[in-house]
């Protein structure tokens, strides 16, 4: 059997759990790049995923604190379309992914890890990145360090 190796998953399992709501909180502590925010909008943020399905999974966030559409005006929900498709465009510029999954988990039965904080997930996918190891195995191999994809991706959101 050969063993896969991921330490830095240790901080997340052995790490104080936040008491209060991270995608409020993160916006307003530290750097950009501390907090993995590649893009500050009107309404909403761009964040990368700290535990990624894949390497570039990326979340759209609203500012405003909702675990559903309730809420949330129809500029908010124009902005986290728009910011959607421009990482959808910044993602094929750094990374050439064959396709994406693009989605909304609304409540914990729906999937959603973060439930309290509507958010959407947009991750790039490539031919094969399905394979056995995730099927049977459950695990997922990321290929990049998240800080080296963070540094890839920051200039072309910048730009």
């Amino acid at each position: 059997m050969k063993a896969l190796w991921a330490p830095w998953r240790i901080d997340y399992i052995l790490g104080p759990k936040e008491k209060e709501c991270i995608f409020c909180t993160l916006p307003s502590q530290g750097s950009d790049r501390d907090n993995l925010i590649l893009h500050r909008g009107k309404s909403c943020y761009i964040i990368m995923n700290k535990y990624p399905y894949n390497n570039g999974h990326l979340m759209v966030v609203p500012y405003f604190h909702t675990s559903s559409f309730d809420g949330l005006s129809d500029e908010v929900l124009a902005e986290m379309n728009v910011l959607t498709r421009f990482s959808v465009d910044c993602l094929k510029k750094a990374f050439r992914p064959e396709g994406f999954n693009v989605g909304i988990n609304i409540g914990k039965a729906a999937g959603a890890g973060i439930e309290e904080h509507l958010h959407a997930h947009i991750v790039p996918r490539w031919g094969g990145d399905a394979n056995f190891m995730a099927s049977v195995g459950e695990v997922r191999i990321i290929v990049e360090h998240i800080m080296a994809t963070y540094d890839k991706l920051s200039p072309i959101f910048s730009s």
